[in-house]
């Protein structure tokens, strides 16, 4: 596998102690694999703010792995964001996922003085320069809000064109699907890497849910597989792993730039796809 490629992992900040020191010996463990990055979460309209900005410090400052935390516009003002760019540059945080976000029940598109992605890119160039490594977000099968692949791809391009390095997918489990995004966005001449974001299959009913509120597709024969399995717990596990596994080794063979690991704050799962690619800490 390629020495330039970047292998990054996702954790969300959690509400309890006993939670967050879960989550920091869990980055301790993938510390060890020499990630690029770690990103964290930003929940619902800021709902997790000083969560997020906390966890960030402490996984660049005691994990010592470089922390990239999520920003989103949607309920926040210009003012706000400048105060969390300045609290994050201070703290050398080099690297920041900006979004939208998700719109909590009951808030409107109106909310935040930035609408969209492109404009919080935007933002952030204006505010510093090029402090900071932008990371966006890309959907292979298309935002669950876009009205067609048209105009998402559209969407997409201008978070690029607004000043983004590079880019993290959605989860999915086509490789189809990766390929044909990244096809069509190149031929509207944008060149920024897109990591493959990936998902790790461990529990079938949430992901589901999970899945019908992002819009991501679970094919078919995944599907039946996973129900056949009930409450087989061992052997969703190990299915999953194999169908992930399998994934992985498509995308990284057909020319993906890295690979981004959505843990849900667990090591094992990702761990796992990991050693079976036999990826070596030198990789990353």
């Amino acid at each position: 596998m390629s020495q330039d490629r970047s292998y990054s992992f996702e954790f969300f900040p959690t509400k309890t102690d006993a939670g967050h020191e879960k989550l920091l010996a869990t980055a301790r463990t993938l510390a060890s694999y020499n990630p690029e990055f770690f990103s964290c979460t930003y929940g619902a309209g800021g709902s997790t703010r000083d969560r997020t900005i906390n966890t960030v410090l402490q996984l660049e400052k005691e994990v010592h792995v470089p922390a990239a935390p999520h920003l989103s516009c949607v309920g926040d003002s210009k003012a706000d964001l400048r105060s969390l760019l300045t609290q994050y540059r201070e703290a050398g945080i080099k690297r920041i996922v900006a979004l939208r976000g998700d719109l909590p029940s009951g808030m409107g598109m109106a909310s935040g003085e930035l609408r969209y992605a492109n404009d919080l890119v935007t933002f952030i160039r204006e505010e510093t320069g090029d402090h900071f490594h932008i990371e966006v977000a890309a959907y292979p099968e298309m935002h669950p809000q876009a009205r067609n692949f048209e105009d998402d791809l559209k969407n997409f391009v201008r978070k690029a064109n607004a000043g983004a390095n590079s880019a993290i997918t959605q989860y999915f489990f086509n490789a189809d699907s990766y390929f044909h995004f990244v096809e069509r966005v190149q031929k509207l001449g944008v060149e920024i890497p897109i990591v493959p974001g990936i998902m790790p299959i461990t529990n079938y009913s949430k992901l589901a849910r999970f899945s019908d509120a992002c819009g991501a597709e679970i094919p078919r024969w995944v599907r039946k597989q996973l129900e056949a399995y009930g409450d087989d717990s061992a052997s969703i596990q190990a299915f999953g792993e194999q169908v992930i596994t399998e994934m992985c080794e498509r995308l990284l063979h057909g020319g993906a730039p890295g690979l981004h690991f959505y843990t849900l704050n667990q090591a094992e799962p990702s761990l796992a796809v990991w050693n079976n690619l036999k990826l070596s800490a030198q990789t990353a």
